[in-house]
């Protein structure tokens, strides 16, 4: 099967509720966590944090895409100009590279039955797709690449093999286990 990707628009937003389920993905995040300054996040885990990402979604432009197998949702991946991720401008890890303007991936997410299958490579082929049509000049990501077995919940921001399958090339390292990971769109 074929993994067929679209903007997240609030026509597509029961799909993604069915996708995230009522944890909101993990933990009560509906995509929010580098969203809101942490405080913020953590008092709003849950309803709010929903009730927060639907109001992105309806005032658009969309702020990701979600990707479907056989007409069922199973995967999702977060993309947005750098600046709308207010939780970033305070990471010393991840601050900027340079002061050339990007767009972020910031969360992706694959249904629990469907990982393993390669698919966050093709949602991120997606995504930066989607970037590039908004004028996105170059797409930066934020992945894991751990030591040892982690949990599937600590992977929210993707392993940084799908990312160098979808294209993208290490551009900044001041973590041992995270790197920030760059393409130029086309």
């Amino acid at each position: 099967m074929t993994l067929e990707c679209y903007p997240l628009t609030p026509e597509r937003w029961p799909d993604l509720e069915r996708l995230f389920g009522a944890r909101g993905a993990c933990g009560g995040c509906w995509c929010m966590v580098w969203r809101r300054k942490r405080a913020d996040f953590q008092r709003s885990k849950g309803e709010p944090n929903r009730e927060a990402f639907l109001r992105i979604v309806e005032r658009g432009p969309a702020p990701g895409v979600i990707g479907y197998l056989a007409g069922a949702p199973v995967g999702w991946c977060a993309v947005a100009p750098r600046s709308e991720y207010v939780a970033l401008a305070n990471s010393r890890i991840l601050k900027p590279v340079d002061d050339r303007p990007v767009w972020s991936v910031s969360c992706l997410f694959i249904a629990r039955k469907h990982r393993g299958q390669g698919l966050s490579a093709a949602l991120i082929r997606a995504a930066v797709e989607m970037a590039a049509s908004r004028g996105a000049r170059i797409v930066e990501a934020y992945p894991v690449e751990p030591r040892s077995r982690q949990a599937d919940a600590f992977m929210w921001t993707g392993l940084a093999s799908a990312f160098a399958r979808a294209g993208f090339k290490e551009a900044a390292r001041r973590s041992a286990s995270r790197p920030i990971m760059r393409i130029e769109c086309q």
